[in-house]
C-alpha cells in the first residue's frame, strides 16, 4: 500500500525509467533502485569472474541466472536496508525522501516486496548445484547484519565486501561442484575492492553521517581516503593475481590483469575527499573495472583447461 503525500517525491521519480511507470509503481520502483542498477551490476560481478575463472563447463547459461540473482538480492537487500534505515534516512537529505522514510509505501507493503524478490532468488537456487546453492543461502546472515553495522564499526565498507563479494564463493561450485582456493582468493580480493570503491562512495555522504553519528572508512580516513581507496585497490589486484596462479601458474597469465589496474590505479589517483560528486562518478565506473576483470579471468579459465 502506498501512503503518504504523492507529491513529495524525489526527482528521480518523475524521469527515466521510474518517471514512465504508473504513479503506484513508481515509490515500488525506487525502493528496489531501479533507476541506479549500478549495485547489481556490482553484486553480480564476483559471481561470474568465480564462474569464468573456473572454466565455465559448458554452463554458459550461469552468466544469465546468476545476473537474474545479483538483481533480485540486490534489490531485496535495497529494501530491507531502508526498512532498517528509515528512520535515518529522515535526517539524511540525500534520504529523506526515500519511500519508506517519507512513508510512500507501508512497512507490510515491503515486506511483502521482498518476499516477492526473494521467490525469485529461490527460482534462481533451483539452477545451481547443490553445495551452490547452499553457499549462496548462507549469504543471508551477513546480508541481515550489514545495515547495523554502520552503527557498530568505522569500517561497514568492510561488512558489505562480505557480503557483495560473496557470488565468488558460488560461481565455482556452480560449475565444478566443489569449493577451492581459487574462489577463496577471488573472494578476499572482491572484498578488497568493495571496499575501495564503497570508501569513494562514502565520501558524498560525510557530513550528513557526522550528523547523524553513522560510521564509515571515508570518514575514518579523512583526507587520506584516497590513499586507502589505492591500497585496498592493490590488494585486490594481488589477491585476483593470486587466484589466476591457483588456476594457470604462468606469469602471462597475470597480464590479464593490467587493464583493470589500469583502470583502479587512474580511480585512486583522481580521488578527491572533499568533491562527492566525482567520488560518485569514480565509484561508478567500477561497473567497468567488473568487465575488465572479467574478460581477464574468462581467458585464464578457458585457456586452463
Amino acid at each position: 500500500m502506498v501512503t503518504g503525500s504523492p507529491d513529495i517525491v524525489p526527482d528521480s521519480e518523475r524521469r527515466g525509467v521510474i518517471g514512465a511507470l504508473t504513479p503506484r509503481l513508481r515509490p515500488y520502483a525506487s525502493l528496489i533502485r531501479l533507476d541506479r542498477p549500478i549495485g547489481s551490476w556490482l553484486l553480480y560481478w564476483p559471481c561470474a569472474w568465480s564462474v569464468a575463472l573456473a572454466g565455465v563447463g559448458g554452463r554458459w547459461d550461469l552468466f544469465l541466472w546468476l545476473a537474474l540473482g545479483a538483481f533480485a538480492m540486490r534489490s531485496a537487500g535495497c529494501v530491507y536496508n531502508d526498512i532498517v534505515d528509515r528512520d535515518l534516512d529522515v535526517q539524511v537529505e540525500r534520504t529523506r525522501l526515500r519511500p519508506l522514510a517519507s512513508r510512500r509505501v507501508s512497512l507490510a507493503s515491503a515486506w511483502l516486496l521482498i518476499g516477492l524478490l526473494c521467490l525469485i532468488g529461490l527460482i534462481v537456487l533451483l539452477q545451481l548445484k547443490w553445495i551452490a546453492a547452499l553457499i549462496a543461502l548462507l549469504s543471508l546472515i551477513p546480508v541481515a547484519a550489514y545495515p547495523f553495522m554502520k552503527r557498530i564499526t568505522w569500517w561497514p565498507q568492510a561488512w558489505l565486501g562480505i557480503v557483495f563479494s560473496w557470488g565468488a564463493l558460488v560461481g565455482w561450485p556452480a560449475v565444478t561442484g566443489r569449493l577451492a582456493l581459487a574462489p577463496l582468493l577471488l573472494w578476499l580480493g572482491s572484498i578488497a575492492w568493495v571496499i575501495g570503491y564503497d570508501t569513494l562512495y562514502a565520501i558524498q555522504d560525510k557530513e550528513d553521517d557526522a550528523l547523524v553519528g553513522v560510521k564509515s572508512s571515508a570518514r575514518r580516513l579523512g583526507n587520506h581516503a584516497p590513499l586507502g581507496v589505492a591500497i585496498f585497490y592493490g590488494l585486490a589486484l594481488v589477491l585476483w593475481a593470486a587466484a589466476i596462479w591457483n588456476v594457470r601458474p604462468d606469469w602471462i597469465a597475470l597480464v590479464t590483469l593490467v587493464p583493470a589496474a589500469v583502470h583502479l590505479a587512474g580511480q585512486a589517483l583522481r580521488a578527491d575527499p572533499g568533491d562527492g560528486d566525482l567520488a560518485l562518478a569514480l565509484f561508478r565506473s567500477n561497473r567497468s573495472c567488473g568487465l575488465l576483470v572479467g574478460l581477464g579471468m574468462l581467458v585464464v579459465g578457458l585457456s586452463a583447461r
